[in-house]
């Protein structure tokens, strides 16, 4: 008797701690989706998700092979989504093939099954929804957004391309036209991939559609025109799309506790797995590259992983990303603008990016800050009494207690209580022009064992700015230790890491950053910039390996820029062909930076808030 006590009470911890456990098991194949079957599986996953939700506790299961799912008969949600928001009155509809809403306790394992999407589509949006995973699943494009063109042969006046297969184009009259599943490319933004180099730099396409377009054979395009000077050479892929954001990847909203596991995205479009104002999100073996013999360069429109408001643990283990058009990893928060204040301490305020409104960024009980947009100091504190969406741009804050006294319109707010913590960890990023990651949070962040591979822009770049972008922001606890950085800022000119806030003006004894720490990585430079950091208090660079790998090592000096920084620590690293870096200061003294020193500089004491 007793030891059927004991079992009933350890299956009930182990049924209250994992929610997968005893699920009810719901076979797509149940709801008419089959495979390899090229029949629209979109109304038999709606029907299959829908018993899902009504069992509050069920494992959804795909029937392996490859499913197709175009958007007619796909859910249609208007979702306002972070950074892919285009500011006009086109349709905010989104097609999605897998919508999780107000969901709970729901798996959803794909038994390594291929979703094909036609159109543009979001692969999945979970909404509102708590305890979700997806595992064992892979996403693709039947007719990718992106096209791709392999230069064959160049000469000043023609350049004979070969066209990968999914890149669907016309030729009309003399000028090529690309086009896919009810839509036509209006704009044309180019990234050429040099395979030699491994390499992806910003181009230009605009000579290609003032030459004449001639179809030599299917698939084999002749462009004669002016190419004079284009720089162009035999090998390289030119990567094409229109970019207008409309659309993401996979989209997490205002949800909690979401895993993805062994996870293969191989084409987004729009931006990539955007995370909105959800908590704790692990992302675990999810992969962000093109099919392996697909013989395609890009992944993602954009970026790979966005994480806008969120909060919690985000956590990036064991991941892959290879051939996006922007940046691999992006954690921040979002600067709104004080627009109005009244007398019964409401306060209007307003998204000011183009691309990114629409959603509440406050709720009751949220602390926010008030910052100056030229400084990016916080100038006070308060709770969030009350909160609404008034349109599309504003939002209403009623704030409880008493107002900061230095409050008025101007100023940004800033939502602290949307922050999260950040671990990266035994991940590789490549394939991308732009940055490896931009890390904005002040909770605890830790990159660690990853490997940065000719990311064309810095690989890891802590920003901070309410003038562009409005991405927030100030870091307090950040770690970067035992990581590769190899060949990297060849479009900046900076390889390694930038601490960059768009603070203009600049306060004495004032910094926007604090305690960071670069210990312990390995960086395998082709460019001579290998710190630059500005505003930060307590940084630490520290027993790190730089290896000077370019052609033109011999007469590469490494160099450091400081700007407004104090108590800064740069000593114990070794460099195999030069000595110490250059290192350059504006606006320090010679107390606010110590080199070359004996000490352990790993037990530096965190500067308190």
């Amino acid at each position: 008797m007793r030891l059927k006590y004991l079992l009933i009470f350890f299956f009930s911890l182990l049924y209250s701690s994992d929610p997968t456990f005893c699920q009810t098991v719901i076979k797509a194949a149940d709801f008419g989706v089959k495979p390899n079957s090229n029949e629209n599986a979109a109304p038999g996953l709606r029907k299959a998700i829908e018993v899902c939700k009504a069992s509050g506790n069920a494992i959804l299961v795909l029937p392996g092979g490859r499913i197709d799912v175009w958007p007619e008969g796909a859910e249609q949600r208007e979702l306002y989504i972070s950074n892919c928001t285009e500011d006009d009155t086109l349709s905010k509809v989104k097609n999605i093939a897998f919508s999780f809403e107000n969901c709970k306790n729901v798996t959803l394992d794909g038994r390594n099954t291929l979703v094909m999407l036609h159109g543009k589509m979001l692969s999945f949006a979970l909404l509102n929804s708590v305890n979700i995973r997806i595992r064992n699943i892979s996403f693709d494009y039947e007719r990718p957004t992106m096209s791709e063109l392999t230069i064959r042969s160049v000469s000043d006046t023609v350049i004979e391309t070969q066209i990968h297969p999914d890149s669907k184009y016309a030729i009309e009259g003399r000028r090529i036209n690309f086009y896919g599943e009810n839509w036509k490319m209006q704009s044309y933004h180019a990234i050429l991939f040099d395979p030699a180099r491994q390499m992806m730099r910003y181009s230009d396409f605009k000579p290609f559609l003032t030459a004449k377009a001639v179809e030599n054979n299917p698939l084999s395009v002749r462009f004669e025109g002016n190419f004079t000077n284009t720089g162009f050479r035999a090998g390289e892929v030119l990567t094409v799309r229109d970019p207008y954001r409309d659309n993401c990847g996979g989209l997490i909203s205002r949800s909690k506790n979401i895993e993805l596991e062994n996870v293969k995205m191989h084409y987004m479009h729009g931006l990539g797995i955007v995370s909105q104002f959800s908590e704790n999100i692990s992302f675990w073996k999810v992969v962000v590259a093109p099919r392996e013999n697909s013989g395609r360069i890009i992944s993602s429109f954009a970026d790979c992983f966005h994480f806008s408001g969120c909060k919690g643990l985000v956590k990036i283990d064991n991941c892959l990303t290879s051939g996006s058009h922007d940046d691999a990893v992006n954690v921040h928060g979002t600067h709104l603008k004080m627009t109005a204040l009244d007398e019964t301490k409401k306060i209007r305020v307003r998204f000011m990016h183009h691309q990114t409104y629409g959603f509440e960024a406050f709720f009751e009980g949220d602390s926010i800050a008030f910052i100056n947009p030229q400084t990016l100091l916080p100038l006070g504190k308060a709770i969030v009494k009350s909160a609404r969406l008034i349109n599309k741009r504003e939002m209403e804050i009623e704030v409880a207690g008493t107002m900061p006294s230095a409050v008025q319109p101007g100023l940004s707010i800033e939502n602290l209580s949307w922050t999260p913590e950040v671990v990266i960890r035994n991940s590789r990023f490549e394939r991308t022009n732009t940055r490896g990651m931009l890390i904005t949070t002040p909770r605890k962040v830790l990159i660690e064992n990853n490997v940065f591979y000719h990311t064309g822009m810095f690989p890891i770049l802590i920003a901070n700015d309410a003038s562009s972008w409005f991405e927030s922001g100030a870091v307090r606890d950040v770690t970067i230790r035992n990581n590769v950085f190899e060949g990297c800022g060849y479009n900046s000119k900076s390889g390694a890491i930038k601490i960059a806030p768009e603070n203009h003006e600049l306060v004495p004894g004032n910094t926007v950053h604090r305690n960071i720490r670069i210990i312990g990585n390995t960086f395998k430079m082709i460019s001579n910039g290998l710190l630059e950091a500005r505003s930060v208090d307590n940084l630490v660079f520290s027993k790190n390996k730089i290896r000077n790998v370019s052609l033109q090592a011999e007469n590469m000096k490494l160099v450091v820029d400081l700007t407004a920084c104090k108590n800064v620590v740069i000593g114990k690293n070794h460099f195999n062909r030069s000595a110490s870096p250059v290192i350059n200061t504006v606006k320090m003294s010679k107390a606010d930076l110590e080199t070359n020193l004996a000490v352990n500089m790993l037990n530096r004491k965190l500067i308190n808030e």
